[in-house]
């Protein structure tokens, strides 16, 4: 008798099953449900996705209006017509690019910033930043890239959806609608086989909608890398609003010489040479004429007095002495009390940090703001009433004047709003108006501290 052959090891009872069986199920286990995660993640993103490309289409046809609008200044700039509108134009689109930006940086889920180079100045100026600032450019290229394929994007992320359901459908309809009425990428279905073809066409039309999702991701992360700020376009944005402010200091600083220099020598520079040949000739007439040599005397005393109160206004308006003496707060409670239109004085109430004493440069800013802008409304508003708040917090002194005159101020250069603007911008600060038409009118102004 031979030996039976050793039986092979059976399925272990503890494991439930053979290896083979085991990696089996860990496989289907592992790779189904992700595809069934996969699918329905995307069927989750496809309505969304779907509206954003639809809007990717209007913003498309926006964009190819703008560019037409861009090659239209452009020939008329080699005129030398159209010159003066390049800066214009430019601004023009920024709501449109920003947005892109907007839509863009929620598909992303982090917002992208923008950083565009302040265009002041006169037009030389501004067609120069104009150029030369990258953000401009990469406007314009998002407008040339964006136009045509969002328009063809967005007519896709309608047309998909809509032949894959219907070539899905073809095969319950078909023999319900007149012969030869149906068709389906080139042949027309007269027969349930062909019914079935269309259907099973179904399934890449289906298979390419669900890609939308991705097709929408790359369109915003195509208006992240055109509209978002170059490597180092922050730094460059801040040298530029540096320079700028730079500019603007030293512009109000030599204003304000030049202003010191006009009132010494108009005022009392004149006085105190008056002073001097008063003097002189009341000693030449002191022994011939002693009444008259007094008479001089006391009309020298008179121009002397005269002279001193212009020194002391020469030095309020360089810095009032208030400021040092007793804050900014008590100056400006003597600038209201000296309007000619009554002035409410709101100090504080709002702040999240109390006014207190700042920096001597950024109380006199602030001091100066105030009293320019009462000039301004007494002169030019109509106003019945004016109020002076003040308020901000620890690290930045907001100064507000509101009047309730005729309203539609303008900033124009040389005038008191440029000078406003100017003191702001020497500190780094910024000053907003609104103006509208009947009124009322607000100056904001606010100083980094």
């Amino acid at each position: 008798m031979t030996a039976d052959p050793t039986p092979e090891p059976g399925p272990d009872p503890r494991a439930g099953g053979t290896a083979v069986d085991a990696r089996r199920d860990g496989e289907s286990g592992d790779t189904m449900p992700t595809a069934r995660r996969w699918t329905a993640n995307r069927l989750r993103a496809l309505p969304g996705s779907i509206g954003y490309l639809l809007i990717g289409g209007v913003t498309g046809a926006a964009a190819i209006l703008a560019t037409v609008g861009l090659l239209l200044v452009a020939a008329t700039s080699l005129l030398g017509v159209g010159i003066p509108a390049i800066p214009e134009f430019l601004r023009l689109i920024r709501p449109l690019t920003a947005f892109e930006r907007r839509r863009a940086g929620k598909r992303l889920g982090a917002p992208i910033p923008v950083a565009y180079r302040p265009m002041t100045g006169g037009l030389w100026q501004r067609l120069t930043t104009a150029f030369q600032d990258p953000a401009n450019g990469r406007d314009i290229a998002w407008l040339c890239l964006h136009g045509v394929p969002g328009m063809v994007v967005a007519l896709f992320a309608v047309g998909l959806p809509w032949g894959a359901l219907n070539q899905l459908t073809i095969p319950m309809y078909w023999r319900i609608v007149p012969p030869g009425t149906v068709e389906s990428f080139g042949f027309v279905v007269d027969s349930w086989p062909l019914a079935a073809v269309s259907a099973l066409i179904a399934i890449p039309l289906a298979a390419l909608v669900l890609q939308l999702p991705t097709v929408a991701r790359w369109q915003a992360l195509l208006a992240r890398t055109l509209l978002g700020p170059s490597p180092g376009a922050d730094l460059e944005v801040r040298v530029a609003e540096l320079t700028a402010t730079r500019a603007a200091a030293l512009d109000a600083h030599g204003a304000e010489l030049r202003r010191i220099e006009r009132d010494l020598h108009d005022g009392a520079q004149a006085r105190i040479a008056a002073v001097i040949m008063q003097l002189g000739l009341a000693d030449q007439l002191r022994q011939r004429d002693p009444n008259a040599a007094d008479e001089l005397v006391r009309k020298a005393q008179d121009t002397a007095e005269a002279a001193l109160a212009e020194l002391r206004d020469v030095v309020r308006g360089i810095y009032p002495p208030v400021l040092a003496d007793r804050g900014l707060t008590s100056a400006i409670s003597a600038l209201a009390a000296r309007s000619p239109i009554p002035c409410i004085l709101d100090v504080g109430e709002e702040a999240s940090a109390p006014i207190g004493r700042r920096p001597a440069a950024v109380e006199a800013a602030a001091y100066f703001v105030i009293a320019e802008a009462l000039t301004n409304a007494t002169k030019h508003s109509g106003a019945r009433q004016l109020r002076v708040g003040l308020g901000g917090t620890a690290e930045v002194l907001t100064v507000e004047v509101h009047d309730d005159g005729v309203g539609a101020a303008v900033e124009a250069e040389g005038g008191g709003l440029a000078g406003i603007r100017r003191r702001a911008q020497a500190l780094d600060g910024r000053m907003l108006l609104s103006s509208p038409p009947g009124g009322p009118t607000v100056v904001r102004v606010e100083l980094p501290c």
